[in-house]
């Protein structure tokens, strides 16, 4: 277990917050990408919105509980969120099931987007730096001391954790999206036998999910460096 300092219990909470969001905005785009899709289960729940109280009603372990855990403890932030859906409608209109899927992640790659554009502008604007070594919560570096620095931070951990959940929710194991989204790619027949095997697996999806979870381990690193170096033309890092 890691000391609790001042600047560690800033950074958790911080982390925290850019969590809270990014899981926010995740299940809100499944709740809308299922209303356009003809279910209303999520809608009639309250979870098409930005406001997290709904989400957080429905995962309070997972969205409170756990992350502030982790903080406490020192370690990463970690935790889940769902948005209810008619498994009828799902099974019914697999490839509107596979969107609704899809847009969880796509909510993450588009916040990583903004952060990782945000960085940009900072950059050229003279308020931020490329750092001499990334990791996770350093992306990028503040030009001056000061408020920046805090900004800094919050974008940092914005891009570096949607990149992670976009990433690790698209790994094709059930209960991630990456499942559902198969259908996207085979026929009706074939969605309706990964629906059925997934119902069957049950409760050792959760095997499924700590195999996931190992194999994201090796690549994610990889993956994260690739995309730093983009926001960064010139330099390399690695």
């Amino acid at each position: 277990m890691k000391p609790l300092t001042p600047d560690a219990l800033a950074l958790g909470l911080i982390s925290y917050v850019v969590f809270l969001f990014s899981t926010t905005c995740h299940e809100a785009s499944h709740a809308l990408a299922a209303k356009i899709g003809g279910d209303e289960t999520a809608a009639l729940g309250g979870q098409v919105t930005l406001n997290p109280i709904p989400h957080v009603q429905r995962e309070p372990v997972g969205m409170v509980v756990v992350p502030l855990l982790g903080i406490v403890f020192g370690g990463a932030i970690i935790g889940w969120a769902s948005a209810p859906f008619d498994p009828h409608w799902q099974y019914r209109y697999p490839r509107r099931a596979a969107w609704m899927a899809l847009a969880g992640p796509a909510a993450n790659f588009l916040l990583m987007i903004i952060a990782g554009l945000a960085i940009r502008a900072g950059v050229v604007a003279g308020v931020f730096q490329s750092p001499e070594s990334v990791g996770f919560y350093g992306v990028v570096e503040a030009a001056q001391p000061g408020a920046w620095e805090g900004i800094a931070k919050v974008v940092s951990i914005l891009f570096s954790l949607n990149l992670m959940l976009g990433i690790f929710n698209l790994f094709p194991v059930p209960p991630l999206d990456g499942y559902s989204v198969i259908g996207l790619f085979t026929s009706e027949e074939t969605a309706h036998r990964l629906s059925d095997l997934r119902n069957t697996i049950g409760m050792y999806s959760m095997i499924a999910l700590l195999v996931g979870w190992q194999a994201f381990s090796y690549i994610y690193r990889p993956i994260f460096l690739a995309a730093v170096n983009l926001l960064y033309p010139g330099l390399h890092y690695g």
